[in-house]
């Protein structure tokens, strides 16, 4: 009977193995063993983790900040080295996810140019406006929640971020084309275990952060991935692996303008 159990489980725990070595070799910079198999079931996985994930860079840039502060720093400069550190931990994948769809999304109507364009990899007048926009934002969003709520605050709205990761793979949202890192993930998340941890989440930002208008904040900034994701779908006919990353920086930027407002 023992020899029965340790079967049965072996299978199940090989995949959560798996998708977190695929998540969190995806989504940071740490250097990971890759997956053994990538299935449908370890994307799945792996994208459910992703706000757990997101631990990993978040906490990194809540010390950053809290240390900056500490020293002195102002909650601008203490925003913008948070800001960075967490681009550097995740190799600027989903910035250059937001400039790809931002370049994309204005090259043209026609589906195959867009999709073509991103798929270049270089980064045009929009996308580059946008990137500057977004970061904008977010440093300065921030750093009034820095001001406002303490260090959690940069934890709260980078782990609130890649809770868009689920939301967006949830299943009967179809992949744009049949390659790449969205075919592998899209549409792979049940769409109730993509809802639970969008709730979980929100609620675990407002622990952080000891306010309970922190869910406001993260189900905001799932919204605003949630109309990123809309507009994408009917121009591309699907998400992609820009679109992902895309969708996080919306996320993470919406979450953290509502932090900096969030009654005390």
């Amino acid at each position: 009977m023992t020899r029965s159990l340790i079967d049965t489980r072996g299978p199940a725990w090989d995949t959560l193995v798996d998708g977190l070595r695929l998540g969190v070799g995806t989504l940071t910079a740490l250097p990971v063993p890759p997956p053994r198999r990538v299935a449908r079931t370890t994307a799945a996985v792996a994208m459910l983790l992703a706000p757990l994930v997101g631990l990993i860079p978040g906490a990194a840039a809540a010390a950053v900040a809290w240390a900056g502060t500490a020293l002195g720093g102002s909650a601008p400069l203490c925003a913008g080295l948070a800001v960075g550190l967490v681009a550097l931990l995740t190799r600027g994948l989903h910035l250059d996810g937001l400039a790809d769809t931002a370049d994309g999304l204005a090259s043209a109507y026609d589906r195959d140019r867009a999709l073509a364009v991103m798929r270049r990899g270089d980064t045009g007048p929009s996308g580059a406006a946008t990137l500057v926009l977004v970061l904008l934002v977010q440093v300065t969003a921030l750093a009034q929640a820095l001001d406002r709520l303490g260090p959690a605050a940069a934890l709260a709205g980078v782990v609130a971020g890649r809770a868009a990761l689920p939301v967006v793979c949830a299943r009967g949202i179809p992949a744009a084309r049949p390659d790449g890192l969205g075919a592998t993930v899209a549409g792979t998340v049940p769409r109730q275990a993509a809802a639970l941890v969008a709730g979980l989440t929100a609620v675990g930002c407002a622990a952080l952060v000891h306010r309970p208008g922190a869910v406001v904040a993260a189900l905001t900034g799932l919204a605003a991935a949630g109309v990123l994701l809309a507009r994408t779908t009917r121009r591309l006919g699907g998400v992609t692996g820009d679109v992902l990353g895309a969708c996080v920086e919306a996320a993470t930027t919406g979450t953290l303008v509502v932090l900096a407002v969030v009654p005390a």
